[in-house]
């Protein structure tokens, strides 16, 4: 009985105490149609040995996506991570940290967030990160919320160039403040529409470059249409690494940008844990959600570390928090600066332009492919192409052929009317000889 440690006369004596006559009376207060009928749809209880080579062989069901051509992208991307950067995070005094409730005697714990919270200043352009959010959409819905505060307008615009998991998230979270989201439709390159769609109630604008079909946009001219309606401009990216290639958000206008940063530092692993990225204006710095670590000197004039800002519910009462979301995945962005050091500003443009290299040539080599249109104009690493017939039936057939071509946009937004529409992405993981197998393969497909 090693995992039922309880015998029938302890739950007895626990049940006599609490003054409950059986387990099932601790379950009273839930209705009768919550309930289940009978046990749970799962596996009688097995030995040890028996679990583990059941789960041995669900976990052989799945593909590594380093097994062979893969292009999936559509807001998660494989890069490679160096060695050092799991060496270096798996050191007991990174891994089993949580959070600098004791800043005094987490000095260097406060290094690393304020580390990485300069390199996101940095890489966003504007004057002052946080300590990182729990992923890419909720800090996306972070600064709606945000937008809210500062200008004291409840209507956000969502672009449709905006990932669909990123418009949802805003859309469930932002309901619950009384805010009007108006999310455009999907579209390939929605600037104009975003533009015609400001007015003088708009809290703020939230676009995405590159936006989830790939397209690279400046949105110089979104921020003046935006500011000059007394509204914010949000910029997302959901791939990091783009930073090294593109203008930043900063550059071209934006009052707050926000990112995932799975791209630099952090594998795939199924899809998550990932890190949120957050950066604002000054101005804007005391609306802005998580916490921000600060440098000082100590009462000897040492350097040191502290928590400048941390109006979240765990700090602050919860009603006058900026952020109630309280994980801040302080072990990704441990990753993510590590990473980042190791490539530096140098390594990272290298990096960007391998991606975009590899890019062009899948977009040469799907574009030869008779009945393939490619829709993006301009991209970085991922591009979206129109296909004959089901995306996602095109998808299954193509792992037969060991491809895994990408991401049906469909199964991001069935409401879209675009099933026919895949979301291709490349990165420097990316072999020529996987471009030439994925198009030689969707040509074989296409033809049948």
């Amino acid at each position: 009985m090693r995992y039922l440690p309880l015998t029938p006369d302890d739950r007895a004596q626990m049940l006599g105490v609490i003054g409950a006559d059986s387990i099932d009376a601790l379950f009273a207060d839930v209705p009768q149609a919550a309930r289940l009928a009978g046990p749970v749809d799962l596996p009688a209880h097995a030995g040890e040995l028996e679990v583990e080579r059941e789960l041995a062989g669900l976990a052989a069901m799945n593909r590594p996506a380093g097994a062979g051509p893969f292009f999936c992208g559509a807001g998660a991307y494989r890069h490679h991570v160096p060695a050092t950067v799991d060496h270096i995070i798996q050191r007991s005094e990174f891994l089993t940290s949580y959070t600098p409730y004791q800043p005094e005697i987490a000095q260097g714990t406060l290094q690393v967030l304020f580390e990485f919270q300069t390199q996101v200043a940095a890489l966003t352009g504007l004057d002052v990160a946080n300590a990182s959010m729990y992923d890419g959409s909720t800090a996306c819905a972070e600064a709606v919320m945000m937008a809210q505060r500062v200008t004291r307008r409840e209507k956000a615009i969502l672009s449709g160039g905006l990932h669909p998991h990123y418009a949802a998230t805003t859309q469930t979270i932002a309901h619950a403040e009384g805010m009007e989201i108006v999310r455009q439709a999907a579209a390939i390159d929605a600037e104009a529409a975003v533009i015609e769609a400001i007015d003088s109630e708009t809290a703020c604008v939230v676009v995405q470059t590159p936006n989830v079909f790939g397209v690279v946009t400046d949105v110089t001219r979104i921020a003046e249409a935006a500011h000059a309606a007394g509204a914010l401009l949000i910029v997302v990216t959901t791939e990091a690494v783009s930073y090294g290639l593109l203008k930043s958000p900063g550059e071209m206008g934006a009052d707050i940008a926000v990112a995932e940063g799975q791209s630099i530092g952090n594998a795939l692993n199924f899809g998550g844990p990932y890190v949120g990225l957050f950066a604002c204006r000054e101005k804007l710095v005391r609306q802005m959600p998580g916490r921000l670590c600060g440098e000082t000197v100590d009462a000897e004039g040492r350097r040191g570390f502290v928590l400048t800002l941390s109006t979240r519910e765990q700090h602050i009462r919860r009603e006058k928090a900026t952020s109630n979301i309280c994980t801040n995945s302080g072990l990704c962005a441990l990753a993510f600066t590590i990473h980042l050091s190791l490539l530096g500003e140098v390594g990272l443009r290298q990096l960007a332009a391998i991606n975009h290299a590899k890019a062009r040539k899948l977009r040469d080599a799907l574009a030869a492919v008779k009945g393939v249109e490619v829709l993006t104009p301009r991209f970085f690493n991922e591009i979206a192409v129109r296909v004959p017939g089901d995306a996602a039936a095109l998808v299954d057939g193509l792992l037969d052929d060991g491809v895994v071509a990408g991401v049906p946009f469909g199964r991001l937004d069935p409401s879209a009317g675009m099933d026919d529409v895949l979301l291709c992405a490349a990165t420097e993981t990316t072999l020529d000889a996987d471009i030439t197998a994925f198009a030689q393969a969707l040509a074989r497909r296409i033809g049948q």
